[in-house]
């Protein structure tokens, strides 16, 4: 199937409609989607995708049909990697929740721009260099040995995350500051307008963008060689990711072998990607510039592979051991969170319920082998929230005994912001609410000198 100028422009133009509408509608206004929303939004985007597949199974036959589906599943997958990434780097500059989004769509529209500038040289390379099959090939077999490799290697808890080199060189070159102004990307300090955190992060994720984006190519020129395929396969399993990753927030760290699993998708493409090269030679130094006669694998075994690989990955991930752990982590993560926000009055029953839940969770986690403890000192507060829900029970657990109701959390406790969490510094660590009232007085006193700056910014360029 010949795809014509006016089909690729109408595709293009739907595909950024798509991210426009996104970002008017959900994105543009900061706020945290609900689960409800997420799960909607999420759908429909997923829906949207399997109708363009369907159509153009029905207009492009089985075959470019089969191509599109394994691309598309072969590049969700991958995608869900970068949200690891995403969630990594949001998590060291400590973006606050309400202004993920932004940060989320940025991440997706520069994913799609760099990808599609890879799609085109892979285009040109493979129209033109008789071994362009060889070279992906080679670049997905490095891939997914290096991402076993870097699975095996225990993570660094010194490790500084944000400090990456696109970032160092940014911050070398132009005056940043490490307060957010909103979302404001430049902001201004001491007279000076600064780069803020929420640009610098914008800036790592780009970095990592064009990272991805050589491994995600050449996996998909390997299952199809039609760049109107690859370009809206790699598209569709983009849009949406946004989304899905407030809806799946809490799973995506007990997929802790979704590295192994996508090592094994690269690993498979990359061997795919060499036999076909091996059945179209031309160089001379191989076989005498002669094709060989290999196997070669078709598109309805890789998307039977592709698929295959990643079920057995999602199941091993929650039901292994490690799965189980981190589970606990998370749910012992939740409870917690859900208790302390609680108030005392009208939710006795669901209160104490919910302590005994947490108590539960708690005895999971102390049950744990050593081997798995580690991830609770890598989960985030949990320690200190199980402590300070031990805590906030003991208080009201006193307020009771004495007929008294205790509606609002000890001042000296955790604060409870709004959309229900639980309120961290930078560092991560639990906010009570003194701090919370001092570093509020504090930020209200920037915020007037910033307002103070940008007035004598402003009267400074109009003279």
């Amino acid at each position: 199937m010949t795809v014509s100028p006016l089909i690729w422009i109408l595709t293009i133009i739907a595909i950024v409609g798509l991210l426009a509408f996104d970002y008017i509608f959900h994105v543009r206004k900061a706020h945290i989607p609900t689960i409800g929303e997420a799960a909607v939004w999420s759908g429909i985007y997923v829906g949207i995708a399997l109708v363009f597949g369907i159509g153009v199974l029905a207009l492009g036959g089985t075959t470019m049909g089969a191509e599109y589906f394994a691309g598309y599943v072969t590049e969700k997958a991958l995608s869900i990697d970068n949200l690891f990434v995403f969630l990594v780097i949001m998590g060291a500059f400590a973006v606050p929740r309400q202004d993920q989004q932004k940060v989320l769509l940025f991440g997706i529209t520069f994913a799609i721009i760099a990808r599609s500038g890879m799609i085109a040289i892979g285009a040109v390379a493979i129209d033109r260099l008789s071994f362009a099959f060889y070279i992906f090939g080679a670049i997905l077999l490095y891939t997914a040995a290096k991402m076993i490799r870097d699975e095996a290697k225990e993570d660094d808890p010194d490790e500084d995350k944000q400090d990456s080199f696109l970032v160092r060189l940014v911050k070398k070159v132009l005056p940043a500051t490490d307060e957010f102004d909103g979302d404001k990307l430049l902001t201004i300090e001491n007279g000076k307008r600064v780069l803020t955190p929420m640009l610098l992060v914008m800036i790592a994720i780009a970095g990592t963008d064009l990272l991805f984006a050589l491994d995600s190519i050449p996996a998909i020129f390997g299952l199809t060689q039609n760049t109107y395929i690859v370009f809206t396969a790699t598209a569709f399993s983009l849009l949406g990711l946004r989304q899905l990753y407030f809806l799946i927030d809490g799973l995506l760290d007990r997929l802790v072998y979704l590295s192994y699993g996508l090592s094994v998708i690269l690993a498979f493409i990359g061997v795919k990607l060499v036999l076909h090269a091996l059945h179209t030679n031309e160089l001379f130094f191989v076989h005498g510039g002669e094709p060989l006669d290999v196997p070669e694998v078709t598109t309805g075994l890789s998307l039977t592979v592709i698929i295959s690989v990643l079920v057995v990955t999602v199941l091993v991930s929650l039901l292994s051991p490690k799965g189980r752990a981190q589970a606990a982590v998370n749910n012992a993560h939740r409870e917690a969170v859900a208790y302390v926000e609680m108030t005392y009055a009208g939710f006795e029953a669901r209160r104490d319920a919910m302590y005994e839940r947490m108590l539960e969770d708690e005895k999971t986690l102390q049950g744990l082998p050593a081997k798995f403890r580690s991830m609770v000192a890598s989960e985030q507060n949990v320690r200190e929230l199980l402590t300070d829900a031990h805590r906030i029970h003991e208080v009201r657990v006193a307020f009771n005994d004495r007929g008294e109701r205790s509606d609002e959390q000890p001042e000296d406790l955790l604060v409870t912001r709004a959309d229900g969490t639980i309120a961290t510094d930078g560092n991560g660590n639990v906010v009570t609410v003194a701090e919370d009232e001092a570093a509020r007085a504090t930020s209200q006193a920037r915020h007037r000198e910033r307002e103070e700056a940008r007035a004598a910014y402003a009267a400074s360029r109009s003279s």
